[in-house]
């Protein structure tokens, strides 16, 4: 045992890249909300970036450690403090054996990313150690942390630089309104001109319906269906559809009224139609949006979305060489 969890904090989960492969089998990808984040949370303290972490929700765990150790938190603006002393965000500090880690109030965004020197140990589940809480599949248990709970660390594969830090031009939160860009999608035939170009002007609001499986938004116009005879099997609803695979970021509308993307632990299919998808870029932002945050989508076209992604590629790069 390396740490003790004394306080689980609201919602904390063992997290890394996911399990990839799966999701035709009704397993979804899991792993970090932040790709990104937790990325550079690895990278601060010489881990390979996709070792397992932990992902705390609004509000930071209490941990005591039985070991010395080299700490980072990324992601959210939720202030470390070991023994009550703050330390820097996106900034390695070292936690001593006996020494508690705890937290501050959040200040921005929503979900922090704590990585530890060797990662954190728990079981390999189908390539992964990522914690499906609906499953009850892989990280501590299959389940969130509790009180009592002790975890063990790896073993130490890179090196580790007390007060290494990722520049802050280098650090990626979502904006005021969050700009969430997406594709439309093969339905997209579905709603009228109008209802599309209003969907795209509209500002909308993160809804406290926000989770892991997926994001919901209010407050923009009811989207306006083209008239159709329903296919056999879609049911009476225009947004129905027959049953269809999701991609990870859909954008789903029941009812045509509240947008909600799916994310890391997302069904793989159902009957609601899909307007477009949030590319892979953003994927990371919507995980740091808290409720009544506001957004709006922006329309993008697959060149659009893989330059975004080679545009984030590119960053990644910057701070792997910012901290080499």
């Amino acid at each position: 045992m390396a740490i003790k969890v004394v306080n689980p904090g609201l919602s904390t989960t063992v997290q890394d890249l996911g399990r990839p492969g799966y999701y035709h089998l009704g397993i979804p990808l899991s792993g970090g909300m932040d790709r990104f984040s937790l990325r550079a949370a690895n990278m601060l303290v010489g881990n390979e970036e996709g070792a397992a972490v932990l992902e705390a929700v609004f509000m930071g765990p209490e941990l005591q450690f039985t070991v010395d150790a080299i700490v980072a938190v990324t992601g959210a603006e939720l202030p470390p403090k070991v023994d009550g002393a703050v330390q820097p965000t996106w900034t390695a500090f070292k936690v001593k054996a006996g020494q508690t880690l705890g937290f501050d109030f959040l200040k921005i965004g929503a979900r922090a990313y704590i990585a530890v020197q060797g990662g954190i140990d728990v079981p390999v589940v189908l390539g992964s150690r990522s914690t499906y809480t609906l499953g009850a599949l892989g990280g501590h248990e299959g389940r969130k942390l509790a009180a009592g709970d002790s975890l063990n660390v790896g073993g130490v594969a890179g090196a580790a630089k007390e007060g290494r830090s990722v520049p802050a031009n280098l650090r990626r939160l979502p904006g005021n309104p969050a700009e969430l860009r997406m594709v439309p999608g093969l339905y997209w035939h579905r709603i009228t001109d109008g209802a599309g170009a209003q969907f795209f002007a509209d500002t909308w609001k993160v809804a406290p319906e926000a989770d892991r499986i997926g994001y919901r938004f209010k407050g923009g116009k009811p989207l306006e269906f083209v008239p159709r005879k329903q296919p056999f099997g879609a049911g009476s609803d225009p947004s129905n559809i027959v049953d269809a695979c999701y991609p990870y970021g859909s954008i789903q509308v029941p009812g045509g009224t509240e947008p909600i993307v799916l994310h890391r632990d997302a069904v793989s299919g159902g009957g609601y139609f899909m307007v477009g998808t949030v590319i892979s870029a953003d994927m990371d932002l919507i995980g740091q949006l808290q409720p009544h945050t506001p957004a709006k989508f922006v329309k993008v076209d697959m060149n659009g979305a893989l330059q975004a992604r080679h545009d984030r590629e590119a960053l990644l790069g910057k701070v792997r060489a910012a901290l080499n």
